[in-house]
């Protein structure tokens, strides 16, 4: 016997030796040129098959099969798996029904691991199948194990009777780990959480002991339900037997756990496993972002990238709304650069993602490019909705309103969200019949039940183009109960519109339904104050110490050199603070000369009226936004965010600042964003 006939007798007792395509492909060669066995040996087909399969190369594997049965010879029953698994990656069903039939017939079905293969096959291509296709008409499968490659993998005429895994695993005559680990995901991926409980349970009864795969696949069913108990037996469960190292298991414990909002345990969990992959650095990722921990969950991210792990696609879902949420610009534009450099832009996942944290950070032209960027065929509801609601927050009314209607022509179901941000586009441009129209199909054509931010859009719209008393009986007859936030929309209007006799009206409601709502107070005082009702705003005034109510301190935040500066009013604390004053007081000189004179009408406060002048120069944005100006180049464009709403005299305060600086000054307030330039504000002083 030749050496190399040698060699391809021992690669054939250990097929395992076999680790690139081009030795598996030399191998193939070596069998055909020497005829070592191409008839009899079916270890050698084996060894082929799975070797193409272990590669990549399906086709080639399908091909093999078949020559080999065209050679007659009988096959190993260790190929169903490997045959399986190419069908499965393949995505073609029909082609997995014929190796089913094929299996049946040669009498390999009841194998072990051909069995186990089969019901992942099952769990993977539909939740649950009909057994009658499967088992009752075999013939039509053993007629597809001929024809398979004429087929179009299309499996909607699969009628769902009972699971056709469980009918796989109900068949064999001996059953292992693999076996019941495969029935257990395969109910819990698709959402049969107490069939998947109660396989556990007999697996247990049954002798044998879950592992770490079992537990993986049980855990997402008690984050599902936010049962923190019952996953932490779980978790003790895998102490007790030695997984929670488990680099899975950990993942799934992280996941759970910040589900349930114990963020704190995911954390423990996380710093106790040994190994961590880019799995379980996702997981603690997520799980911080999900429940508000933004600071939290982008320390995270860098600690992964400091260990050298490098991010998955998915990472970067979790750490841009991050920034979104945080008003991070500076910190979103790197991590963009950095998604580029991965090659990860094309992901509509993560453009949508981009689109929103641009838009939220405001920069919505960047977002709009982005946006346009997306393929059509790419841009889903989420894409969809995260430009319309940036166009409607900024003011691009107009725009929003055409990105909503080209969103339908390109077929894409509205959500909730959509909604709000195309009434919200109506309100801002004063489109009452098209708000009317949006406000109307939400139910009757996209079957989407209004809520309260829907009703706050549409009063507000009404209020906006000055029918009052028309937003009043809207909002008293509104299919739900009306908060504070719905009649607040209402009360801005009777301000803009100087109807006092309604707005005490509308200040009584908010009253009624949120007591302490000192909003509603603020702005009824500026409303007497504007009609130089100095009496009824002092009672007001005095009404609100009583009761302990004080105003929410203005805060502000502003992001230079990577570093956000926070503001409140009055604050002297900032290292700068000499240069902040005296830019200050070079700006109101200047805006003086322009024609700007402060009111104080609406300082609260029960001091002199040189107090009062004073407590409104320092309001937090102006502070912020002196900053800003200090601090960057000319021409930069200065975004500042405050907590609460922008009051009347610093909104036309910013107008002078932005005329004479010759930048763009944007402002997001409590409820949209504010985009000042040469002398007028996006929201034509209405907001």
């Amino acid at each position: 016997m030749s050496s190399t006939q040698s060699v391809t007798r021992r690669i054939l007792r250990n097929p395992n030796t076999v680790v690139s395509t081009c030795q598996g492909k030399q191998l193939h060669a070596q069998i055909v040129k020497a005829r070592a066995t191409p008839h009899s040996h079916s270890l050698a087909w084996l060894c082929i098959i799975k070797c193409y399969v272990a590669h990549g190369l399906l086709r080639h594997s399908l091909a093999t099969f078949n020559l080999m049965r065209a050679s007659g010879v009988c096959p190993h029953r260790h190929v169903f798996p490997s045959l399986l698994k190419a069908s499965t990656l393949l995505k073609h069903f029909p082609l997995a029904q014929s190796l089913h039939a094929s299996a049946i017939r040669l009498g390999f079905h009841f194998d072990l691991y051909t069995a186990n293969a089969l019901m992942n096959v099952y769990s993977k291509f539909h939740p649950r199948l009909s057994a009658n296709h499967v088992f009752d008409q075999f013939s039509r499968a053993l007629q597809h194990h001929n024809n398979y490659n004429n087929t179009n993998g299309d499996n909607n005429n699969f009628t769902v009777k009972i699971d056709c895994v469980r009918k796989v695993f109900d068949r064999m005559p001996v059953r292992d780990v693999v076996s019941w680990n495969t029935v257990i995901a395969g109910n819990a991926q698709n959402g049969m959480y107490e069939e998947a409980l109660d396989m556990v349970r007999e697996m247990g009864r049954q002798n044998l002991r879950p592992d770490s795969f079992t537990l993986s696949s049980v855990l997402p069913i008690f984050a599902e339900h936010v049962d923190v108990i019952k996953g932490k037996e779980i978790h003790g469960y895998a102490v007790r037997h030695g997984f929670d190292k488990d680099v899975f298991i950990g993942s799934s414990l992280i996941d759970m756990y910040a589900k349930c909002t114990h963020v704190e345990l995911s954390v423990r969990a996380f710093y106790l496993l040994s190994n961590r992959d880019a799995i379980s650095w996702n997981s603690i990722i997520a799980g911080c972002v999900q429940n508000g921990r933004f600071d939290q969950g982008l320390g995270f991210f860098r600690l992964m990238l400091t260990e050298k792990v490098k991010p998955m696609q998915v990472s970067f879902s979790s750490v841009v709304p991050a920034c979104a949420h945080l008003t991070a610009l500076n910190l979103g534009k790197q991590l963009h650069g950095y998604i580029i450099r991965l090659g990860f832009d094309g992901n509509k996942f993560i453009a949508s993602s981009l689109v929103d944290m641009y838009a939220k950070c405001g920069n919505i032209k960047m977002a709009r490019y982005i946006f346009d960027r997306i393929e059509m065929r790419e841009r889903d509801m989420v894409s969809w909705t995260a430009i319309i609601m940036g166009c409607a927050m900024h003011g691009h009314a107009l725009d929003a309103v055409s990105l909503f209607e080209m969103m339908l022509v390109d077929g894409v179901k509205p959500c909730y969200v959509s909604f709000i941000g195309v009434l919200t586009a109506c309100n801002h441009s004063g489109l009452v019949d098209e708000g009317w129209k949006y406000f109307n199909s939400m139910q009757s054509e996209f079957g989407i039940a209004r809520g309260l931010e829907h009703y706050a859009a549409v009063a507000d719209l009404l209020g906006r183009a000055g029918r009052l008393e028309e937003a009043y009986d809207f909002i008293s007859n509104m299919a739900v109960e009306p908060t504070g936030s719905v009649w607040s929309a209402l009360l801005a209007a009777c301000r803009a519109h100087k109807n006092i006799e309604l707005a005490e009206k509308v200040v009584d409601k908010i009253l009624l339904v949120d007591p302490e709502n000192m909003g509603a107070y603020v702005m009824m005082s500026n409303i007497y104050s504007a009609a130089q009702r100095w009496r009824d705003a002092a009672k007001l005034r005095v009404h609100m110490r009583k009761k302990g109510l004080k105003k929410t301190p203005g805060c502000s935040w502003i992001e230079v050199g990577n570093k956000v500066h926070t503001f409140l009013a009055g604050d002297e604390s900032h290292p700068y603070y000499d240069k902040i004053n005296e830019a200050l007081n070079i700006l109101l000189e200047q805006m003086e000369k322009e024609g700007y004179v402060l009111d104080t009408k609406g300082v609260l406060h029960d001091v002199d009226e040189e107090h009062k002048r004073n407590l409104l120069r320092t309001h937090s944005e102006r502070l912020a936004i002196a900053f800003g100006i200090i601090s960057t180049t000319a021409g930069t464009t200065i975004r500042v965010i405050k907590n609460i709403r922008v009051c009347v005299d610093c909104h036309t305060a910013i107008k002078f600042m932005a005329k004479i600086v010759g930048r763009e000054i944007i402002v997001r307030d409590n409820s949209r964003f504010h985009h000042f330039r040469n002398g007028s504000c996006s929201c034509g002083d209405y907001w």
